[in-house]
């Protein structure tokens, strides 16, 4: 990428891993993220600024049994992986203050119930998805690279499209489903594939075309709003990234 001094800045990347909450003695799902997440802000260090990216830190998700650990940008891979133990050691510690850990599962390999978050949005999708958001516990692994534009993104997204298979096979962490054994090396995609709008998707040509696709999907109703793009790979709307979105979240975190 080009800085604005006319350089070549080194392009950027971080993650989001989302994990399981489960209980410490039984692996059971556990809907503790709440007070994982005041116990992560209470041991957390004060930034010295508030500009620029945020730190490494933690985030709710759509079901009160996850927890999202979420990197600042890193210029190098050596970066990135200190980010994402740092990340599953924040995550793993303040579970283990409410009795519960951080699983690195992208599936419960127990049957559970799950609790969805209260947000008006996601009160919105259980509406209109019903048992469809009833039902969903899985957690990926998103990585974000920087772009340096809309259109580079959309030509990344464009070439990239014949590997993100191989991510997912690379990344499978989810053999089992509600207690059972489903066969599937990633079972968590085959039950995010039934959001309408997940899963793969065709060659768009240009950034116009991308958000003519999304816009269409917002005004037919297949999406509440530009959020649930849930393709493969996507345009991140609050960061200029393109977010790889296919994989599971790892075991191992090399």
């Amino acid at each position: 990428m080009i800085a604005s001094d006319g350089t070549r800045a080194p392009r950027t990347l971080g993650v989001e891993e989302e994990f399981l909450l489960v209980d410490s003695g039984t692996g059971q799902p556990v809907a503790v993220v709440e007070a994982v997440l005041a116990a992560a802000s209470a041991a957390a260090p004060r930034p010295d600024r508030t500009d620029g990216p945020p730190p490494l830190h933690l985030e709710s998700e759509a079901k009160q049994e996850q927890v999202e650990a979420i990197s600042p940008p890193s210029t190098t891979l050596d970066e990135l992986s200190r980010a994402i133990a740092a990340g599953r050691r924040m995550a793993d510690d303040a579970a283990r203050t409410v009795g519960a850990r951080a699983a690195a599962l992208a599936t419960s390999v127990l049957p559970f119930i799950s609790h969805v978050a209260p947000n008006p949005r996601y009160d919105r999708m259980r509406e209109q998805f019903g048992l469809m958001m009833r039902e969903q516990l899985t957690c990926g692994f998103h990585v974000h690279v920087a772009i340096a534009s809309e259109e580079e993104g959309v030509a990344v997204l464009d070439r990239i499209r014949p590997w993100l298979p191989v991510l997912l096979a690379l990344s499978s962490n989810s053999p089992f489903w509600r207690g059972q054994n489903t066969g599937y090396a990633s079972y968590r995609y085959q039950a995010w594939t039934r959001w309408p709008s997940s899963g793969p998707y065709d060659v768009f040509g240009s950034a116009g075309a991308y958000r003519r696709t999304v816009e269409s999907m917002i005004a037919s109703g297949v999406l509440l709003d530009r959020g649930m793009v849930y393709f493969d790979a996507r345009l991140c709307d609050h960061y200029p990234t393109i977010e790889v979105r296919v994989a599971d979240v790892c075991m191992d975190p090399e």
